[in-house]
C-alpha cells in the first residue's frame, strides 16, 4: 500500500540564528526531529522587510508549505512549530502523555509570549560573552526567578508523571525533547551570554540546562552560528556590545570549543 503521507516541499525563511531567538527555535525543531526543509538565511540589518514576510507582518521566520505556492505562507515560530507537530505525529514533538503535552504546551506559550523584560534587556546573540558587573534589574530579577522556577517545576513534575506511567524520562524538560525545550533554547544564551543568575535551579533542572548544551544536535546548530560569524555581512552591530561605555562591563565572545561547567553555575 503507497504512503498517503503528502510529499514535504517545506522551505523556511529565517534571518541569520545567531542573533535569532524565533528562528532558531524553528530550525532547531527541524534538524532535532530531521524533518526535511530547505533553509533559505535573510539579512537581519537589512532595513526593508523579507520578501516572504510581506504577507505574514514583515517579519520571520516564515514557513513555505509548499514551493510553488507563495500563498502558502506560515508566520510566527509558534505556529510554525504547531503546524509540524501537526503534519508529523508520529514524530511527537510534544509529548506523547497528554497532561505532559499540556504542560509542554504551556511552558512554551509563556516563553512565547511572556519574559519581556529578559528578552528586551539582554539582546540574543549566541557568540556573545559579557563580564563584570552587568545590570539586573528588579524587573528582570524576577522573571530569571520565574523562569528558574518554570524549569524546576517542570522537571520535578516530569519525573513524577514519567514514573506513574512507567515509562523512560530523558532529562528533557517533559522527558523526550519537544517543542518546549526548544522554545527555551535562545534564553539559555541569554544566561550564559550574561551570567544571569542561576542560584535556585534545582539539580535536575542544571542538568536539564547541561544536556542542552552538550546534546549533539544543539552542537551541532552552535557550529553553524559560528559559520555565519565568519560572514561580515551577517554582524548586527546593535547586538554587539550592547553595555558599551559601561566601565563595569567588558565584552568579548565565546570561542567554539567553549562547555558547559555545572560547578560555575
Amino acid at each position: 500500500m503507497a504512503d498517503s503521507k503528502p510529499k514535504q516541499d517545506y522551505t523556511l525563511y529565517v534571518y541569520h540564528t545567531r542573533y535569532s531567538s524565533w528562528g532558531s527555535r524553528v530550525t532547531l525543531v527541524l534538524a532535532y526531529f530531521q524533518i526535511p526543509c530547505t533553509i533559505k538565511f535573510c539579512a537581519l540589518n537589512d532595513p526593508g522587510p523579507a520578501k516572504p514576510a510581506r504577507s505574514t507582518g514583515g517579519l520571520l521566520p516564515v514557513l513555505q508549505m509548499d514551493s510553488e505556492d507563495e500563498d502558502s505562507m506560515i508566520g510566527d515560530s509558534l505556529a510554525i512549530c504547531e503546524f509540524l507537530a501537526e503534519q508529523n505525529p508520529e514524530l511527537h514533538l510534544w509529548p506523547k502523555d497528554v497532561k505532559l503535552r499540556a504542560k509542554a504546551r504551556a511552558a512554551a506559550a509563556q516563553m512565547h509570549s511572556g519574559f519581556s523584560e529578559i528578552r528586551n534587556t539582554y539582546a540574543t546573540n549566541f557568540l556573545g560573552k559579557y563580564t563584570g558587573k552587568i545590570p539586573v534589574t528588579e524587573a528582570a530579577a524576577k522573571e530569571i526567578r520565574k523562569m528558574v522556577e518554570l524549569w524546576n517545576n517542570a522537571r520535578a513534575g516530569t519525573k513524577k508523571r514519567l514514573q506513574e506511567l512507567g515509562e523512560e524520562d530523558d532529562g528533557f524538560l517533559f522527558g523526550r525533547f519537544s517543542i518546549a525545550d526548544a522554545f527555551f533554547w535562545p534564553v539559555l544564551w541569554r544566561f550564559r551570554s550574561y551570567r544571569l543568575p542561576l542560584t535556585a535551579i534545582s539539580e535536575d533542572g542544571l542538568k536539564w540546562i547541561a544536556k542542552m548544551w552538550n546534546d549533539p544536535v544543539m552542537k551541532l546548530q552552535a557550529q553553524e552560528y559560528f559559520r555565519q560569524a565568519q560572514d561580515p555581512l551577517t554582524r548586527v552591530d546593535k547586538y554587539e556590545d550592547i553595555f558599551k561605555g559601561n566601565p563595569d562591563v567588558e565584552y568579548c565572545q565565546f570561542t567554539e570549543d567553549w562547555t558547559f561547567d555545572p560547578t560555575e553555575v
